[in-house]
């Protein structure tokens, strides 16, 4: 059955990574050709990294500028200004909040899909390994018995059939033959060192890959809750939060560029890998595999002839003549020296064992698992490997830039809570409106004790059910009113009393609240007038 073999095309991603200009520390070009020891090459690789640490020294620089100018900067404390920048704010750590949940939800994906293909290209090694330790055992085993137990058996018939001659000529021919499938093993390379160094290099990418893996998660988690944080301390107007996620978005900005430039770096190795990988294995592979094996795997093409067709060939011609000279010794040699029947079929086993062997050995040589392996690795690193990165730097590029704008709005909300808290104290302390009163009130409960003069609810409540003594409605200070209310016991009838009789209502006020408070001021003192007259 011809091999067919799916042809590897290198998708367009590589081509561009592959196609960005490799520089050295000195500024000088770089050939982009895939070689991880050569220290010239290194330097392109980290040339990359050293780009974004400028770009995240320009960001901090512009950051650290714009927070002088919002910290320095002094604006007209007008209500429209007021209010614009509250909503300046709102939107813009809005639109902070978006960005950074896309930005983790672009990242999730492109971990997902670097690891899925890191997962692709261990299991294709593990696959490869397999292969190779297979081969290893079928030859190791097929001379095992060609050296050690076909000579045992054939020592003894020697002695069996010392006095015919034409039976040690065909012990004889049966060594050859024997002779001959050893040294077609000897061909077949080893592929020990090959599995050791497979075997090692999964188990680096698969550690690599978890702690990278669960690096990025850890980094997607603090970012949220930077996002949760942020959102928590703009709702309740806490300073202590918003300095917490100044400084939490601070060190995800530094993370976002570090996680860049480690990207950045890894994905143009890689697309340098990907646009020639056929290339690379064959320098690292020369010396220790021949050449045309390396080639029967990495292209498998139909045309092309297996190294192992004649060493299989020679193989199973030789098993078959082996056979042929042990079935015959059976058939004619047993009768006359029945002794010999054990060794003799001890050496039909073996041989059929071989064959055994044989086909299992024809399959593993065969370049279409291999090949197959193969290409899944490839897969795994330029496609889906690839891919991943390129999602993981679009993450990292939006998670600066959601970071750079939560930096950017902590100082307007600094300022735009110092503004409330201002206003708040211009208020009169006994105003019971004011809300920084009423924090003074529950902490100072000798205060607390005297009753609100604006229960006007409650005193229209009581006017019906009690009577009023004979009081006299003036407009005395409010410290007198005040001590009349704490001798009358706080009743609520005569607690509105000193606010109905200044004639003016507290100075928060609004206008429509004031209108209707002097109306019904008016009313009852029209109506307790008459009623009870000084």
């Amino acid at each position: 059955m011809p091999a067919a073999r799916v042809e590897y095309i290198a998708p367009w991603w590589v081509v561009w990574l592959h196609s960005v200009p490799h520089l050295s520390l000195r500024l000088q070009p770089v050939d982009s050709t895939f070689r991880p020891r050569d220290e010239s090459y290194q330097e392109s690789l980290l040339f990359l990294g050293l780009v974004a640490a400028v770009c995240l020294g320009l960001n901090l620089i512009f950051l650290a500028a714009y927070l002088v100018c919002a910290c320095c900067c002094r604006r007209a404390d007008a209500v429209p200004t007021k209010r614009h920048n509250a909503c300046c704010v709102t939107w813009t750590a809005v639109v902070a909040g978006l960005l950074c949940c896309a930005a983790v939800g672009v990242g999730f994906y492109g971990n997902s899909e670097t690891n899925d293909g890191v997962y692709r290209l261990t299991y294709a090694l593990d696959n490869a390994n397999n292969t190779f330790s297979g081969i290893d055992e079928l030859v190791s085993g097929t001379t095992q018995r060609m050296k050690v137990d076909l000579e045992q058996h054939l020592a003894r018939l020697s002695e069996i059939f010392a006095a015919r001659g034409d039976y040690l000529q065909t012990l004889k021919f049966i060594q050859q033959m024997a002779g001959s499938i050893l040294v077609q093993m000897a061909g077949v390379p080893t592929w020990r060192e090959v599995t050791t160094q497979l075997t090692e290099l999964a188990t680096q990418t698969g550690y690599v890959e978890h702690y990278r893996w669960l690096s990025y998660l850890l980094f997607f988690i603090l970012d949220l809750v930077i996002c949760l944080l942020t959102c928590l301390g703009l709702a309740k107007r806490s300073r202590c939060l918003l300095a917490s996620t100044l400084c939490c978005g601070t060190l995800a900005l530094v993370l976002s560029w570090t996680a860049l430039a480690a990207d950045a770096a890894a994905a143009v190795g890689a697309s340098d890998f990907c646009v020639a990988p056929d290339t690379f294995i064959l320098n690292v592979t020369e010396g220790q595999v021949p050449a045309d094996m390396t080639r029967y795997y990495l292209y498998c093409s139909q045309s092309g002839s297996s190294p192992f067709q004649q060493a299989l060939t020679v193989f199973q011609r030789s098993l078959t003549s082996m056979q042929i000279q042990v079935a015959g010794l059976l058939q004619s040699a047993v009768p006359l020296f029945p002794t010999a029947e054990k060794d003799l079929l001890g050496i039909q086993l073996l041989l059929n064992s071989s064959e055994s062997s044989l086909h299992q050995l024809t399959a593993l040589l065969d370049c279409r698992g291999l090949h197959k392996d193969y290409l899944d690795a490839l897969a795994g690193i330029c496609y889906d490997g690839l891919e991943g990165l390129l999602y993981l730097g679009l993450f990292s590029i939006l998670a600066a830039l959601a970071f750079s704008t939560v930096t950017c709005v902590g100082p307007r909300a600094w300022k735009h809570f110092a503004t409330r808290d201002r206003d708040y104290d211009d208020i009169d302390d006994d105003d019971p409106f004011n809300p920084q009163a009423r924090r003074i009130a529950a902490h100072n409960p000798t205060r607390g004790q005297l009753r609100s003069f604006c229960s006007y609810s409650s005193g229209l409540g009581s006017q019906t059910s009690l009577q009023p003594p004979a009081q006299t409605i003036s407009n005395a200070p409010v410290s007198e009113y005040m001590n009349q209310a704490v001798l009358f016991g706080g009743n609520p009838r005569y607690e509105n009393v000193p606010l109905i009789g200044r004639g003016s209502p507290p100075p928060t006020y609004s206008p429509s609240m004031r209108a209707t408070y002097l109306s019904v001021a008016d009313g009852q003192l029209r109506h307790y007038g008459n009623e009870f007259p000084a």
